[in-house]
C-alpha cells in the first residue's frame, strides 16, 4: 500500500491528529498536503502573528507549531504501521514547505509511540492555577530526555531565588510587549467569546492577572479567581531549547516541545505555555544566559499537577488540507 508513498486515507488520519499540536494563540498557521505519496507540512502565512509570533524572531511561533504538528503526523502513521522519514524544508525553491513526511520501513507501533499517540487528544493548555504537589523527580527526568529524545533540550528552573529571578524577568517582558498597542490589539483579536474554529476561548484563558502573581498571564479570560486560588509560589518552569535559532532549529525545537508535553500529559501533568520571555529579544537573551546555554531558547513551559483544561476549538482537517498535487 506504501510502496509507493501514502494515501488520502493516511493523509486524513495523520491529519486529525496533527491539528491537536499547540501554536501561540492557538492560531493555528499549518497546511498539509499530499505531494508525490509524500505528506507536506506547511506554514500557512494568512494567519499572521505579527507582534507576538514573528517580530524581531521572523516566523518564529509558526515554526515552533509547525513542529509540534510534524511530530503528531509522526506518531499517527507509526500507529498506522508506516513511520516516516522526515526532511526539514525539502525544497530551497519553496520555503512554505517546512517539512516532507515520505514512507519510511513499515514496521509496528511501539508501547511509547502509542502512548504518546495516545495523550494527543487529552494535551491541553492549562492557564489554571497548579495544585501544591511537587512533581517527582523521575518524571522531571522523563521530561528532560523527551526534548533530548528530538534534538532539543529542556532545562528545569529550580530553587526559590531562581524562580523569582525567572518571575521577575517574565514579568518584565510581558510589561514590554503590553506598552506595544499592536499586541494588545493582536491578543483581543485571538479571544473568542463564542463559537469559532481557532483563537482562546475566554473560558479558557484562565483567571484574570493579580498584582501579586510570579508570573505573567495573557489576557484571554475575564474570570476573578476563587478565593484561596491563587497561582502556585513556586512553579515547576522548564524552558525548551534548541541548538541554534535557525528555521531547521525552530522545527526541531517544535517536535521536543510536543514530546515533552504529550511525556507530561501521559503523566498526569498539566502544562501552560510562557513566550513573553522568548518573544522580548533582551529577555530571551537574558533567559539564555541565565541558563548557561549556548543554544537558543524556543518555549517555556509551566509544568504542575492540576484540574483538567478548558479544550480549544479546532479547524476541522478537511479545511487544512490541499488537493494531492503532483511534480510535473
Amino acid at each position: 500500500m506504501t510502496s509507493t508513498g501514502y494515501t488520502t486515507a493516511l493523509l486524513e488520519t495523520a491529519v486529525a491528529a496533527a491539528i491537536r499540536a499547540p501554536s501561540l494563540h492557538n492560531s493555528q498557521p499549518w497546511r498539509f498536503r499530499l505531494r508525490d505519496g509524500g505528506i507536506e507540512v506547511l506554514v500557512e502565512r494568512d494567519r499572521p502573528l505579527p507582534v507576538a509570533g514573528h517580530g524581531d524572531l521572523g516566523d518564529w511561533a509558526a515554526h515552533l507549531a509547525c513542529g509540534a504538528a510534524v511530530f503528531n503526523l509522526r506518531l499517527a502513521l507509526a500507529a498506522e504501521g508506516v513511520p516516516p522519514r522526515v526532511r526539514l524544508f525539502p525544497n530551497p525553491d519553496d520555503p512554505d514547505v517546512v517539512a516532507r513526511l515520505e514512507p519510511d520501513r513499515p514496521r509496528p507501533a511501539t508501547p511509547a509511540e502509542l502512548e504518546l499517540l495516545a495523550a494527543v487528544p487529552r494535551r491541553r493548555s492549562s492557564r489554571l492555577p497548579f495544585f501544591p504537589e511537587p512533581v517527582p523527580g523521575e518524571i522531571r527526568w522523563r521530561l528532560v530526555e523527551a526534548a533530548r529524545a528530538e534534538g532539543g533540550w529542556l532545562d528545569l528552573v529550580v530553587g526559590t531565588a531562581a524562580v523569582d529571578a525567572f518571575g521577575e524577568l517574565a514579568r518584565g517582558a510581558n510589561r514590554v510587549l503590553e506598552r506595544d498597542p499592536r499586541y494588545r490589539a493582536e491578543i483581543a483579536a485571538w479571544t473568542r467569546h463564542g463559537p469559532a474554529p481557532d483563537g482562546v476561548p475566554a473560558r479558557a484563558g484562565g483567571p484574570v492577572a493579580e498584582p501579586h502573581d510570579l508570573l505573567p498571564q495573557r489576557p484571554f479570560g475575564d474570570r476573578t479567581r476563587a478565593p484561596g486560588r491563587d497561582f502556585e509560589a513556586e512553579p515547576l518552569v522548564a524552558v525548551v531549547g534548541a541548538a541554534g535559532d535557525t528555521a531547521v532549529d525552530r522545527l526541531t525545537a517544535g517536535q521536543a516541545l510536543q514530546r515533552v508535553l504529550l511525556t507530561a500529559t501521559g503523566a498526569g501533568l498539566a502544562a501552560s505555555m510562557l513566550s513573553q520571555p522568548i518573544e522580548v529579544a533582551a529577555a530571551r537573551e537574558r533567559l539564555r544566559t541565565a541558563l548557561s546555554r549556548f543554544g537558543s531558547p524556543q518555549m517555556v513551559l509551566r509544568v504542575g499537577y492540576g484540574q483538567p483544561a478548558w479544550p480549544t476549538p479546532r479547524r476541522p482537517a478537511a479545511e487544512v488540507i490541499d488537493m494531492a498535487v503532483r511534480s510535473g
